[in-house]
């Protein structure tokens, strides 16, 4: 599903060593269960993620797991189980009580908002978000964002909301609210858009879900653009955030448009608006595919994502490719523009320096330190099948920074032979993440 530029999306970090588990045998009967730390979330939050149950065997493996699931959710910075036995318990077999100790991330943070794309660059500005709306893991923020050069030059008003859960079922909602106000320096058209957006997630089984997206884009000189999409994704990943082994496999078939606007009657001395851009009317066949293997301290991971889209397609929706969030072998400019993309990455990482939690001021927050190197593929034509030509590789490598808010901020060098020189990136989120932004 499309992932928007959530200043507090994506804070989840995975540990993978064994969680500590105090006084708690494998095979040990948990008669109840408890929480300690929780000030601003709602128990039932936390307890639609456990895997131990009252009345079965405690699990050290299921305590592991469950905590991964638990960092999911972006409220906490730490997780811990403790075991005590049970001194009035039903069972006739060793019991214990299990007492989960959490620590709640910050709750509301008005904050400088970020955001990293390849074709405006830096944009930074004001936000307010609430991590945690009525303890129910909902998420919502409002933001202002504009070009940090020049100043003031681009714009973006932003809502967003977000959560796993609607009404206690596990349907994942996440709607996006954004005015834009930019000039598209690569595909050389000025944008002022609006955009409603909502993609829906429901979990059918543990491991699969079927997806829905809706959208409406209103762009000046355009027609409408309606969006209306549905698919499925299989995950066997150990973490959403941060995976370290397991695959993702989604599939998605959306159409966008409903045809050109005409603008023969179009008469502007009479003050009408003449949409000269006109409207598109495609299919997009959307693949996004993932997977990842850990030895020790060293994680693998190799992702593709292949948008296929026939139909027409108009210009200023044209992909491109290079930057921090595509391709990291040259800048984005407007020789690199395509109706279809695929974009193949191969990347290495060494965990320097694990998950760590921390806190200032009263304020909890996580982080952590990654090396990366890896190879990045990009193909972008506009008919038929793709060639050699349409083909671009680079290879790069830098430093990811893991905190809470932004995921991760990486410090990048790419260098791709074509090009013959190397090239300094910074951006925000994981790149198989941003790479799925509209605005990219």
């Amino acid at each position: 599903m499309k992932k928007t530029c959530l200043l507090v999306g994506c804070c989840a970090f995975a540990a993978f060593a064994d969680a500590p588990v105090e006084g708690c045998a494998d095979g040990t009967v948990v008669s109840s269960i408890s929480f300690e730390g929780l000030e601003h979330t709602n128990p039932r939050v936390v307890e639609r993620e456990l895997l131990n149950k009252v009345g079965e065997p405690f699990s050290v493996e299921k305590f592991n797991a469950e905590k991964l699931r638990l960092q999911d959710l972006d409220l906490f910075t730490e997780i811990e189980v403790s075991c005590r036995s049970a001194s009035n318990s039903e069972f006739r077999i060793p019991s214990s009580e299990l007492t989960y100790t959490l620590k709640e991330i910050f709750r509301w943070i008005p904050a400088p908002a970020g955001k990293k794309t390849d074709r405006d660059g830096l944009m930074l500005g004001l936000a307010l978000a609430n991590l945690n709306v009525l303890g129910e893991d909902i998420r919502a923020e409002v933001q202002y964002r504009t070009t940090v050069d020049p100043f003031f030059d681009k714009n973006e008003y932003a809502f967003y909301a977000s959560s796993p859960y609607f009404l206690g079922f596990p349907l994942g909602w996440n709607f996006e609210f954004l005015v834009t106000d930019s000039y598209d320096n690569i595909r050389g058209f000025q944008e002022n858009s609006i955009l409603l957006d909502l993609d829906l997630d429901y979990k059918v089984l543990p491991h699969l879900s079927l997806l829905w997206t809706v959208a409406g884009r209103d762009l000046q000189d355009a027609a409408f653009l309606p969006e209306l999409g549905i698919g499925f994704a299989f995950d066997y990943r150990d973490s959403k955030l941060d995976t370290r082994r397991g695959v993702y496999f989604e599939y998605m078939l959306t159409h966008v448009g409903e045809g050109d606007d005409s603008d023969s009657d179009c008469d502007v001395s009479n003050g009408e608006s003449c949409r000269g851009m006109g409207g598109e009317n495609f299919w997009e066949y959307l693949t996004d595919a993932r997977a990842y293997f850990t030895l020790g301290k060293f994680v693998t991971g190799a992702t593709a994502l292949v948008r296929l889209r026939p139909g027409d397609v108009k210009f200023y929706d044209y992909y491109y490719h290079g930057g921090a969030n595509t391709f990291r072998g040259h800048e984005a400019d407007s020789l690199s523009l395509g109706v279809h993309e695929a974009l193949l990455t191969l990347e290495e990482r060494f965990v320097l320096l694990e998950r760590r939690s921390a806190s200032v001021a009263g304020v909890n927050f996580f982080y952590g330190v990654q090396l990366v190197a890896g190879l990045d593929g990009s193909l972008l034509w506009d008919k038929g099948h793709p060639g050699w030509d349409d083909y671009e590789g680079a290879v790069y490598g830098g430093l990811h920074l893991v905190i809470p808010a932004l995921d991760r901020i990486r410090f990048e060098v790419g260098y791709s032979p074509d090009k013959g020189e190397p090239v300094f990136y910074f951006g925000l989120f994981d790149k198989v993440t941003s790479s799925r932004w509209r605005s990219r």
